[in-house]
């Protein structure tokens, strides 16, 4: 499922994948905050929908139904970069990881239910360093840029996650035990379900309760948690979590790597 944005003459060769999640996993945003940015009216129905969403009580495509069907109109591209040049955050060394992996032929590959318009933007403006392959939300595009990823995946559905990874891996004749996965709720779930499978790297960042619902009720090992793990009764703590610093995961990975 998806598609290629771009041709490439030649494929590049990578020694190992990491496959993220993005929001309140490498960044502590929603994705849906452009949106009650611009429509602050909305932001209790957006944090409902989010919720239920990855407590995996209503699937993605009826949230984004949900969402389309409370916008008064689109957000343009300069509604983007407002919010964007006003918000826009990482945790703490996300961009220096991304930029790590890269210089050490791993692909970086933002796997998201999030929008594919709000990468477009963040990549075009260099917030973040442009990543080989995106997989996101197609509900909010913009027109193609230089800038955009060169593979590009729309992601429909939280299982789209893994047809998205396996369709790269395979792309890119990455072998399972050099998959690394992370994610943070149980819209990863399924992502981690496949990853146990077939063997991948399983990492919780900033895991919240239910991921580790999800793993435990499916016998699925989290390999490690990074940064803060969440229990159902305690609340997020986002001091602490600008304080984690994703570099450190660097070092983890090159020790996973060479094993």
């Amino acid at each position: 499922m998806g598609k290629e944005i771009r041709m490439i003459e030649k494929i590049h060769k990578y020694k190992a994948i990491v496959s993220s999640d993005w929001n309140q996993c490498l960044a502590p945003c929603g994705p849906f905050d452009f949106i009650a940015f611009n429509y602050p009216e909305l932001e209790s129905d957006l944090e409902s929908i989010f919720k239920q969403y990855t407590d995996n009580i209503i699937s993605l495509g009826e949230s984004n139904r949900h969402i389309q069907n409370l916008l008064p109109g689109p957000i343009t591209e300069e509604q983007m970069d407002t919010y964007l040049d006003k918000s826009f955050m990482t945790y703490k060394g996300v961009p220096d990881l991304i930029e790590w992996c890269l210089n050490h032929d791993i692909l970086f590959m933002i796997n998201t239910t999030g929008m594919i318009g709000y990468f477009q933007r963040i990549f075009f403006k260099s917030l973040l360093p442009t990543v080989p392959v995106l997989s996101a939300h197609p509900m909010m595009r913009f027109s193609e840029r230089e800038t955009d990823p060169n593979y590009l995946y729309d992601l429909l559905e939280i299982q789209d996650k893994r047809k998205n990874t396996e369709t790269v891996t395979r792309m890119f004749n990455i072998s399972p035990e050099k998959i690394i996965l992370m994610g943070d709720s149980g819209g990863d779930g399924p992502h981690f379900k496949w990853g146990a499978k077939i063997g991948a790297f399983l990492i919780g960042s900033m895991t919240k309760p239910s991921l580790e619902s999800y793993c435990q009720t499916k016998g699925i090992n989290i390999d490690l948690r990074f940064g803060l793990s969440y229990t159902s009764d305690a609340k997020k703590d986002p001091d602490k979590e600008m304080q984690i610093d994703f570099m450190d995961l660097s070092s983890i990975l090159q020790e996973w790597l060479e094993r």
